[in-house]
């Protein structure tokens, strides 16, 4: 689907300027001090909702039926994974997967993206042995105590 862009300022000056682009595109709202908004309409979201929870569900089966053929898929698409120890492998596959169909379900994305960053700044150190091994400890434990952190932000 093709987007337009607009100043968020556009759109509250004049909204009958902006809305005639949503017959052919969605529009983006640029925002200079917030994240940017997106405009579309419900039947192309509902779409694509509904295509991205068959398409999780579906990965989500074929990995209990056949893991490795699951891992091959995800690596294809996710080529860093490679770098992953195969313990953790199998295991970014089941994590991933887990919060793809969960968000596909309700429509919270945001844990699957932040798993996804997180499994993918730790395949980067497992790229360089020597920083892997560091990270793995022995750590002195010299330094200051710190109180463990609470569960939840307050």
């Amino acid at each position: 689907m093709a987007t337009k862009n607009f100043p968020y300022s556009a759109f509250l000056r004049g909204p009958s300027q902006v809305l005639p682009s949503l017959d052919d595109a969605d529009v983006i709202l640029e925002r200079r001090d917030d994240e940017n908004l997106v405009l579309m309409r419900a039947e192309r979201f509902e779409a694509g909702a509904a295509t991205l929870r068959i398409a999780a569900r579906a990965l989500a089966i074929l990995a209990r039926r056949n893991s490795d053929l699951a891992e091959e898929v995800l690596g294809e698409e996710l080529p860093w994974t490679t770098w992953l120890p195969e313990d953790e492998r199998h295991l970014c596959v089941r994590e991933l997967l887990g919060h793809l169909v969960a968000g596909a379900d309700t429509g919270e994305l945001i844990p699957f993206s932040h798993a996804l960053t997180a499994w993918r700044s730790t395949a980067i150190v497992w790229s360089d042995p020597n920083l892997a091994r560091r990270l793995q400890g022995p750590f002195p434990g010299n330094g200051e105590e710190v109180d463990r952190p609470l569960s939840e932000p307050q």
